[in-house]
């Protein structure tokens, strides 16, 4: 599950795709099926969350791993490398990065503005 939480003991990649809009629901089912049949059982994965932009041009994936060290090794792994080359032949560009959060914010419902304020 995925927990967003400063200083958790995660590494958090955030890889924004630039794809051609009529192509996004084909990357974003390309993503989902890797993650559901092969990175959650890669050793260290923890969570994927994937997001697509209302404009169609890009797709997010906010994804945990127990360590940036976990991250690293599974990008060595050959099957991995195989379904990062297919995802590529969809999107036009990626950049992913490593993160750590270092705060959350939320508004309460006790604080929650009434609508239409």
């Amino acid at each position: 599950m995925t927990t967003i939480q400063a200083d958790a003991p995660v590494a958090t990649l955030i890889n924004v795709f630039t794809v051609e809009p009529a192509r996004q629901a084909e990357l974003v089912a390309a993503l989902n099926q890797a993650t559901e049949q092969l990175f959650v059982g890669i050793p260290g994965f923890v969570s994927a969350n994937i997001h697509a932009s209302l404009d169609g041009a890009r797709v997010v994936n906010y994804a945990q791993w127990a360590s940036p060290e976990h991250f690293q090794a599974m990008l060595q792994r050959p099957d991995a490398q195989q379904h990062m080359g297919e995802i590529m032949r969809i999107a036009d560009n990626t950049e992913p990065r490593l993160f750590i959060v270092c705060a959350t914010h939320s508004v309460s419902a006790a604080t929650t503005p009434p609508a239409g304020r």
